[in-house]
């Protein structure tokens, strides 16, 4: 049979591993406490009927404990679950503790009150974005730092192996064909170096031409600077013979521009008269006939042409026409 003075004369006044001993006062550390406080009323031990509020993920439950379940301790706490409205939680707690003493159906209503507010207030933080702390580790970070200089003293290391052997190779230090090695390695190590060797030449010959195109580009300036320098040129021919030849010059357009105009007015009568099927096409080439005009141009202006020196020249002027078939008309011209 339980008595709940004996049992609260062992722990209450000797010893129970739930008190927590202050300078002002007890404190109990069970989960099922009500209030906290190591006192007759609220412990949960000493009293074989009781009652409190848990919360288990957001979630409030009430827990209560009658003298008749006292026998099986696997089932002495009845869980009844709360509603998340604060005001139809309060009518459920005056419900299920109807005959209950009043102190405890006002710790447990106190009790809902404080969870739901601390509810509340955990929902409103985790809306707020706060800066995450993270812890530093101090004994890894010094751990990995370590590990990464050895393996950079150990891939030095390596190089350096890598080095010598392909040295004693090239001095055929192991003879032609070395013992004991694949030859596979050796010829990747070859192929490696060798391609290592064709960038820098590569690199080198662009370098080169470079060079050499600044320095064309730099002589071209100052040749141009240098002639620029030097003064105006003036030509030595006299008035007669610039005149003289400018007259020829304007006899040869004269006649070019004529004789096109003569092929286009003949090409536009004979089209009914003749088919390019007929006569093969052929190109018609100006050569050197000279027509002396009836009326002479007017002169021209006399231009100032630097640098022409030496004896006169005669200009021979050909051009290439589309392949036009020739007509009577044309021939006739001709």
């Amino acid at each position: 049979m339980q008595s709940d003075d004996v049992i609260w004369s062992v722990i209450g006044h000797e010893f129970c591993s739930y008190k927590v001993k202050t300078v002002t006062q007890n404190f109990c550390r069970n989960e099922y406490n009500v209030t906290g406080l190591c006192t007759r009323q609220s412990c949960p031990l000493a009293n074989s009927r009781y009652a409190t509020v848990r919360e288990n993920e957001g979630v409030l439950y009430l827990y209560m404990k009658t003298i008749e379940r006292a026998h099986t301790p696997a089932n002495m706490w009845e869980k009844i679950e709360l509603s998340k409205d604060y005001s139809k939680a309060l009518e459920q707690i005056d419900k299920e503790l109807k005959y209950w003493p009043n102190f405890t159906i006002h710790k447990c209503k106190q009790r809902v009150t404080k969870i739901t507010q601390y509810l509340i207030k955990m929902r409103r933080i985790k809306l707020r974005q706060e800066p995450k702390l993270v812890g530093v580790k101090k004994k890894l970070d010094r751990r990995e730092a370590t590990r990464e200089r050895k393996a950079l003293s150990a891939a030095h290391l390596e190089k350096s192996i890598e080095k010598e052997l392909i040295e004693r190779l090239k001095s055929k230090a192991y003879g032609d064909a070395p013992l004991n090695v694949n030859e596979s390695v050796w010829q990747t190590i070859l192929d490696r170096e060798k391609s290592g060797k064709e960038k820098e030449l590569n690199a080198g010959a662009q370098l080169d031409m470079e060079d050499d195109e600044t320095d064309g580009e730099e002589e071209e300036e100052e040749m141009e600077e240098e002639w620029d320098a030097e003064g105006e040129f003036v030509s030595d021919f006299s008035g007669d013979e610039d005149g003289d030849l400018d007259d020829e010059l304007s006899d040869l357009e004269d006649v070019v521009d004529g004789g096109l105009g003569a092929e286009e007015s003949a090409d536009d009568q004979s089209d009914d008269d003749s088919s390019p099927e007929d006569q093969p096409p052929s190109k018609t080439v100006l050569g050197k006939r000279k027509t002396k005009p009836t009326a002479k141009a007017p002169p021209r202006k006399k231009l100032d042409k630097p640098g022409r020196r030496g004896p006169r020249v005669e200009v021979e002027i050909e051009r290439e026409m589309e392949s036009v078939p020739l007509t009577r008309s044309a021939l006739a011209n001709w």
